[in-house]
């Protein structure tokens, strides 16, 4: 019987079975079970696991642009606080020169007056004894033509000879 039912299924087994129209509407009922079941498999399972995933990257994409907008933001807001504090140490550094100059400056007036005072008081006392040194000098001029004077008067005029004349004459003589 099994050789009788072999031949038999043999004989209406021609071809390929995928090719037999015979056999078509059970395949077709198996495919569309198939696809059902796999469209609830991936509709249940697969999708949502993926759409879970795709959305926890673009959840984490999204944080990481906004970490490096609020990052650049910070990098700004850095740049502007050195470039202030660059600003203001120049300022601060500028009024320091400024506040040196001044004082070196008062420092160099206060030694430009103490040298000219220094040489004003050494001029005045350098005039005092030239002045004290021409008077000397004068006067050492005016005994030295009174006796040479009178020493002349009375060389030549040996009675005649009056001091008081011959100082007052040669006085006369000095004054021009």
């Amino acid at each position: 019987m099994a050789s009788e039912s072999t031949g038999a299924a043999s004989e209406h087994y021609v071809g390929m079975p995928q090719l037999n129209f015979e056999w078509f509407p059970n395949q077709i009922f198996w495919l569309l079970v198939t696809l059902v079941v796999l469209y609830f498999i991936l509709n249940r399972v697969a999708l949502p696991r993926i759409a879970s995933v795709l959305a926890d990257r673009s959840g984490a994409i999204q944080r990481d642009l906004d970490k490096a907008e609020e990052m650049k933001r910070q990098a700004v807001d850095a740049e502007d606080a050195y470039n202030k504090a660059l600003l203001d140490a120049r300022s601060t550094a500028n009024d320091i020169v400024a506040e040196a100059k001044a004082d070196i400056q008062k420092d160099l007036d206060k030694a430009i007056a103490k040298a000219d005072a220094e040489i004003a008081a050494r001029s005045a006392e350098g005039e005092k004894a030239i002045n004290a040194i021409r008077d000397n000098a004068k006067k050492s001029v005016q005994d030295v033509a009174n006796t040479t004077a009178a020493e002349i008067v009375k060389s030549m005029m040996p009675g005649a000879a009056d001091a008081k004349a011959i100082k007052a004459a040669v006085t006369a003589r000095l004054k021009g």
